[in-house]
């Protein structure tokens, strides 16, 4: 496992951007694909990206619309989210995760080993 702090969320109004941030304790993150998570309020945990180690392969869920861009800095142990035209329905805690394993795009939250504590994201109308 490793450890994984997210950062970057925030109270914003439907439209605006925000960018995650995700960075691993360590030297060794380039080993890892990341993902990123989000749980509304009374809602399962559901995915939302993967990146791969390289950051040359990317998965998203449907629902995003293309809405969002997972992208990764190995140099600085960091995965970025960049979230765009953000409505009240994207309110939620948003989580890293990270894992060895392949494939990277592993969609239940149960397959990820490393988790981050969670960053808030709170999308008025």
């Amino acid at each position: 496992q490793v450890p994984l702090v997210e950062s970057g969320g925030g109270l914003v109004q439907a439209g605006d951007s925000l960018r995650l941030s995700c960075t691993a304790s360590g030297d060794t993150f380039r080993r890892y694909a990341g993902a990123w998570f989000r749980q509304a309020p009374d809602k399962n945990r559901e995915f939302v990206a993967a990146i791969n180690w390289d950051g040359r392969s990317t998965s998203y869920a449907d629902f995003l619309e293309g809405r969002c861009t997972i992208s990764r800095d190995n140099a600085k142990n960091s995965v970025y989210l960049q979230l765009d035209r953000l409505t009240p329905e994207d309110t939620a805690i948003y989580y890293c995760a990270a894992d060895t394993r392949s494939p990277f795009d592993r969609r239940w939250s149960g397959e990820w080993k490393s988790w981050g504590q969670g960053t808030q994201v709170t999308v008025s109308s």
